[in-house]
C-alpha cells in the first residue's frame, strides 16, 4: 500500500510531486522554508513537454485563463534588427504535440499548483520549515528540521529534495560543493502592454541574438504584461536572489542594439538581476529511499527555457515509478533516476550551447546568423525531442 512521502520544497517541481503522488494514493508532506508560498521572477515557459503533464493533473482550464498561447516565437539579430526566423507556435504547436506552448507569471502557476494542493486531503504543506540535516533509519529517514529558529526532528519512510539550486537535501546527502557561475547575469523585469512600443507589443514571444548578450520578451497574464529578460556576459555574479539592476549600466551595454528595444529598457525602472548558475545532474545516493528532482537535482541554464518544464516531467516520472513498487520506495527512486538522467543531462548541454551560439560575436555571429535563417520556422521542430516527451 502507499505510504507517505516527505517532499522538502515547495516550488513548481515540490508541489506538482506532491499532487501527482497524491493521485496516485500516497499522503505528502510538503516542507517548505519560506514562511509564504511565493515565487520570485516573472514568466516561465511551459512548453508542451511540460504542459501535457499539467493538464492531465486537471489544471489545464485554471491554467489557461492566466497562460497566454505564443502567436509566433521570432528569432532576430541585436545587431541588425533583422529577423532570422520565425515559427508559428499557439494552433501549429498544439496539433505537432497534441498539447499547448503556453506563457505564464510564475506567481500564477504556484498559485495554482498549491491550490490544487490544498484541494488534497492527501497533501499538507508546512511553511517556515528547513531541512537542515537527514540519516537513513531503519523505518525510513530521520530528518533534522528548523522551525523559527528551534530545532527538532522527525521520521518519514521517504524524502524527496525538491529544494532548488542550493539543496540543502543534497548537501546534507553529500554534495555541498556550490553551483557553478557560467558567467552570465539575468536582468528580468515586467511591465504595461500599453508601455510597450509597437514593434514589440503583441502575442509574440521574442529572442534576439547580440554580442555577449541576448534578449527574451513574451506576454503574460492575458496580454496585460511585458515580460523581457536581459542576458548579459559577467565576470563576476551578483549578490543574493534579487539585486537591484542600475538601469544606466544596462542602457550603457545595450546601447548598440535597436531601437525599440533601447526604448522598453528606458522605460524600466526595477530590474531585478541574479546570477546564472548550474551543476552536474546528481540524484542522491544510490542507497535507501531519498531522492533528489528538479534543480536540486540538476539545475540548468535558461538557454532552453526547460528549468521549470524538467521538474513537472520529473514529477511525473517520480509518481510513475513510485506506484509501480509502493512497498519499496528506493528501489523505486533508483529507477527514476536512471530514467531521468540521460535526458536531463542532454537539456543541461543544449542549454550551455546556446548559452554560447546566442552571445557570439563577429564571424561567428554571422555564421549563426546564416544558419538560422536556413533552419526558419523549423527552429521548433528541430527539438521534437524535448517537446514531444510523454511520461
Amino acid at each position: 500500500m502507499p505510504g507517505t512521502v516527505t517532499i522538502a520544497g515547495a516550488g513548481i517541481g515540490g508541489l506538482t510531486a506532491a499532487l501527482t503522488l497524491a493521485r496516485r494514493g500516497f499522503s505528502v508532506t510538503v516542507l517548505e522554508r519560506a514562511v509564504a508560498l511565493d515565487e520570485i521572477g516573472a514568466g516561465i515557459q511551459l512548453s508542451p513537454n511540460a504542459s501535457r503533464i499539467l493538464v492531465d493533473l486537471g489544471l489545464g482550464d485554471a491554467l489557461a485563463t492566466p497562460a497566454v498561447v505564443p502567436e509566433a516565437m521570432v528569432v532576430r539579430s541585436a545587431t541588425t534588427g533583422g529577423t532570422l526566423a520565425s515559427a508559428e507556435l499557439g494552433e501549429a504547436v498544439a496539433r505537432r504535440y497534441g498539447a499547448p506552448w503556453w506563457v505564464i507569471h510564475r506567481a500564477d502557476l504556484l498559485a495554482i499548483l498549491a491550490a490544487a494542493c490544498r484541494s488534497e486531503s492527501a497533501i499538507h504543506i508546512e511553511t517556515g520549515v528547513t531541512v537542515t540535516g537527514l540519516a537513513l533509519a531503519s523505518d525510513g529517514v530521520r530528518l533534522d528540521l528548523s522551525r523559527d529558529g528551534e530545532r527538532n526532528s522527525a521520521t518519514t519512510e521517504a524524502l524527496v529534495g525538491a529544494d532548488g539550486l542550493r539543496s540543502a537535501v543534497r548537501a546534507a546527502l553529500g554534495d555541498g560543493a556550490p553551483p557553478d557561475f557560467r558567467r552570465r547575469v539575468a536582468w528580468r523585469a515586467t511591465m504595461p502592454m500599453e508601455a510597450v512600443p509597437q514593434a514589440l507589443a503583441g502575442g509574440r514571444l521574442g529572442l534576439w541574438l547580440g554580442a555577449d548578450a541576448h534578449c527574451v520578451h513574451y506576454p503574460l497574464r492575458t496580454g496585460r504584461l511585458f515580460n523581457i529578460v536581459v542576458l548579459l556576459k559577467a565576470d563576476a555574479p551578483v549578490e543574493g536572489w534579487r539585486a537591484p539592476g542600475d538601469p544606466a549600466l544596462l542602457a550603457r551595454r545595450l546601447a548598440g542594439w535597436p531601437a525599440a528595444l533601447r526604448e522598453v529598457v528606458a522605460r524600466v525602472d526595477d530590474w531585478q538581476c541574479w546570477s546564472l548558475a548550474d551543476r552536474p545532474a546528481w540524484f542522491g545516493p544510490e542507497r535507501g529511499p531519498v531522492t533528489l528532482m528538479g534543480d536540486a537535482a540538476h539545475p540548468m541554464l535558461p538557454f532552453v527555457a526547460q528549468g521549470g518544464a524538467m521538474a513537472i516531467e520529473d514529477a511525473a516520472v517520480l509518481a510513475d515509478e513510485a506506484a509501480t513498487t509502493p512497498d519499496d520506495l528506493a528501489a523505486a527512486f533508483r529507477r527514476f533516476a536512471a530514467r531521468r538522467k540521460a535526458r536531463v543531462a542532454r537539456v543541461q548541454a543544449l542549454a550551455r550551447r546556446n548559452g554560447a551560439i546566442y552571445h557570439l560575436k563577429g564571424p561567428a555571429a554571422l555564421a549563426r546568423d546564416l544558419a538560422i535563417r536556413v533552419m526558419g520556422g523549423g527552429i521548433v521542430a528541430s527539438q521534437d525531442w524535448i517537446y514531444g516527451w510523454r511520461p
